[in-house]
């Protein structure tokens, strides 16, 4: 059900687009008509001269638990040669020409974590818990994070949220550098969307210039998620990936 994304606008904050998970009863699990949902309104909001940032948000207790399974799964046995609508929306987000923000509170699971490899400036609360069980699940990781994590976080740091699927807490990924700040629960849209509306009022030529230098090319980037696809894909449809979400789906 696309209503599992709401596309905002809120009138407290001018120039800001809010995209929402709102799946609060599968813990925001993501699946193919959400990503879809997302990647149509971030497309909007950047041929959108009055929309000037994006933020993402989840739920209370939950930002995203990931991909849906169970979605996965039917597209694994599926043998749909198209990419998994995934892929379309780490695209347009890591090429996305206006500055995004993201706030959290609780679950970021996944791509529920390897999103905010995309935004500029990321809200976590205190009980926060970033991880990434991509070998877990027999799988490997995406969204360019084998690329990005390592050079914000260094080896051993990636190594632990990417290969061993170790979590990190709020103040942990605040330190390796993965977020900006981090702010009590009730705090946590608030402060994101203050952020986004500064954002939004600054003049747009110059803030694009810096964010562009910032940022660097995309080019290595899309590469990278490229790369990481044909394993991800090869995998997904692999005996011991679909032992491994049958396993969690009897959870």
């Amino acid at each position: 059900m696309t209503d599992h994304i709401l596309i905002e606008r809120p009138e407290t904050h001018p120039g800001v687009l809010v995209i929402r998970f709102n799946r609060p009863d599968k813990k925001n699990a993501i699946t193919s008509a959400m990503y879809r949902k997302m990647v149509m309104g971030l497309h909007e909001a950047g041929h959108d001269g009055a929309i000037r940032a994006v933020a993402f948000l989840g739920s209370e207790g939950c930002f995203s638990a990931g991909n849906d399974m169970g979605d996965f799964l039917t597209y694994a046995m599926s043998g749909d040669k198209d990419p998994p609508a995934a892929v379309d929306f780490l695209k347009v987000l890591a090429s996305y020409g206006k500055p995004l923000v993201s706030g959290v509170d609780g679950l970021a699971i996944g791509i529920g974590t390897t999103l905010h490899l995309h935004c500029d400036l990321t809200v976590a609360s205190s009980r926060s818990l970033f991880k990434t069980p991509f070998v877990d699940l027999a799988l490997v990781p995406e969204a360019g994070s084998s690329l990005i994590v390592p050079r914000i976080m260094g080896h051993q740091r990636a190594f632990a949220l990417l290969a061993a699927g170790e979590g990190f807490s709020a103040e942990a990924a605040r330190e390796a550098g993965l977020i900006w700040k981090v702010v009590a629960p009730d705090e946590v849209e608030t402060e994101t969307l203050k952020i986004a509306a500064s954002l939004a009022s600054k003049p747009a030529g110059a803030l694009k210039i810096a964010r562009d230098l910032v940022r660097g090319s995309t080019h290595e980037v899309l590469t990278r998620i490229d790369e990481e696809m044909v394993h991800f894909s090869t995998q997904l449809r692999s005996a011991e990936a679909r032992a491994a979400f049958e396993a969690f789906l009897k959870r």
